[in-house]
């Protein structure tokens, strides 16, 4: 018996049976990267995971919109508008337009998840985009008395918002804890209130990114981007809202706030949010010095790291953990999800070559059901992706003889596997992709070893460079010489 579909509701701390506002239409609109840096591995966990739920919903038969916005002005350093503005800071430090640090990193960011084979969304507005959308935002909460003006700033009043709504309702914080732990105004502070925030930010003479507003020139504040662009595109109410579990706490709540305060409706039914990412059992971060890139790990260019992992190996180890428990990065792990992923892929390629007899030994269709209902089940991709390893085993069965299948059974197996290996869990067979490259780079690889035998260092290096600047990288270990893209 097929269940139906549950998803766990940040804002109600449990599971809820799905019932769209509109069905079969989605609204999905999940916080995209802010475009400064290179996309980390974080982002790239929560941009997978959403992936997977549009393309289960899609094949679910739901109508997505899937709305994801690129944040490319505004953010300042601190959440709570302290520190300066991450464009104009990178644009230093590079010497570039601050636009030119958003057009090099917006591409990179495409690149990467083009690399993990993540759909496009539905729309991927910006905030430079729909300046006019957030002014009129702004100008309404101010109508509504839940904004003022301090010279040119505007400020969201949390206190006075917190009378009529409930400004922590996302985290279940106690507001009272929260101001006693927030950090006195100093002098140079203009806002009234220690939690209030900008929705609009005065612009000094010698800012990069700055528009015209009714308080002057200026520019907005990070939370008050996502609330325009994602009623604009989606409405005032609409069905998912998704991001990573860091923005939960400031950003998210500072949302729900603003289209409260500007429509008097709670934006999204369901907030949905991904866990963070552990390395070898301690939280990545920066600071920790224990960080990687996306295209470290490919590459495996990193202390950290025994060697490079594609990027199926990497999409498949993030789909093997729920979304909301906590990823733990280790070599072992991604050295077992590498094996996992071309077992699955193994059998993949021999399922044309089964044939099919007149009695069956096996039924698919309760493995089909065990797959749908672990992804009805908040989507459960690794409960689902245990049933596609007992498929792969019965791949396997009737290809040595043990087993037998009808022609009407195979055809379901076909079915059961392409729906979810291939367009479900959004995974490529890169073997079958790199086979003519393997030969290739094999006969060049040997080359270079015999040139470094020889002490020709120079050809070595040469060998070596000239494939990166092809997008391939060497790497040398006491096994031998691997190779990925990059």
């Amino acid at each position: 018996m097929i269940q139906e579909l549950q998803l766990y509701n940040t804002i109600s701390r449990k599971k809820e049976i799905f019932e769209p506002l509109n069905a079969p239409h989605v609204g999905m609109y999940v916080c995209g990267p802010t475009v400064y840096s290179d996309v980390h591995l974080g982002n790239c966990r929560t941009f997978i995971s959403f992936d997977l739920i549009f393309r289960y919903l899609t094949y679910a038969g739901y109508k997505v919109r899937y709305v994801r916005n690129i944040t490319d002005a505004g953010h300042l350093e601190g959440d709570r508008d302290e520190g300066d503005d991450k464009f104009a800071k990178r644009a230093k430090l590079e010497q570039l337009e601050p636009m030119e640090i958003v057009q090099k990193y917006t591409l990179g960011f495409h690149e990467v998840l083009r690399l993990f084979n993540t759909l496009p969304p539905s729309i991927e507005p910006t905030a430079t985009g729909h300046i006019v959308e957030q002014i009129e935002m702004v100008k309404a909460i101010i109508d509504n008395g839940y904004a003022y003006e301090i010279d040119g700033t505007i400020y969201f009043d949390v206190e006075k918002y917190s009378k009529t709504y409930n400004y922590t309702i996302l985290t279940n914080r106690n507001l009272e804890d929260m101001l006693a732990n927030t950090r006195e105004l100093n002098g140079q502070d203009d806002k009234r209130g220690r939690l209030d925030f900008a929705l609009w930010i005065k612009a000094k003479p010698e800012t990069l990114m700055q528009w015209p507003s009714p308080w002057g020139m200026g520019f907005p504040g990070w939370h008050i981007e996502c609330s325009a662009m994602s009623a604009k595109y989606l409405g005032q109410e609409f069905d998912i809202h998704g991001g990573g579990m860091d923005l939960a706490a400031t950003h998210h709540t500072n949302e729900i706030a603003q289209s409260e305060a500007c429509s008097h409706v709670q934006p999204a039914k369901y907030w949905m949010h991904t866990n963070m990412l552990t390395v070898n059992g301690t939280r990545m971060s920066k600071s920790a010095g224990n960080g990687f890139l996306p295209h470290e790990l490919f590459t495996g260019d990193h202390p950290l790291l025994r060697k490079g992992y594609s990027p199926m190996t990497v999409r498949f180890f993030m789909l093997q953990a729920h979304y909301r428990s906590t990823l733990d990065f280790s070599n072992d792990a991604l050295d077992a999800s590498e094996k996992g992923l071309k077992r699955l892929m193994n059998a993949m390629a021999l399922l044309p070559k089964l044939v099919p007899s007149e009695q069956s030994d096996v039924e698919i269709e309760p493995i089909r059901i065990n797959c749908i209902n672990a992804m009805n089940d908040d989507f459960n991709s690794p409960i689902a992706i245990a049933e596609l390893f007992e498929a792969a085993r019965i791949i396997n069965t009737i290809y040595d003889g043990t087993n037998k299948i009808s022609t009407s059974e195979l055809e379901k197996l076909k079915k059961l596997m392409h729906d979810f290996v291939f367009d479900i869990f959004g995974l490529k067979n890169e073997e079958a992709d790199n086979t003519d490259l393997n030969d290739v780079l094999d006969m060049i690889i040997d080359l270079r070893q015999e040139a470094k035998s020889n002490k020709d260092y120079a050809t070595s290096d040469s060998i070596r460079i000239g494939l990166q600047k092809i997008g391939i990288q060497l790497k040398d270990s006491k096994e031998g010489t691997t190779w990925t893209k990059i």
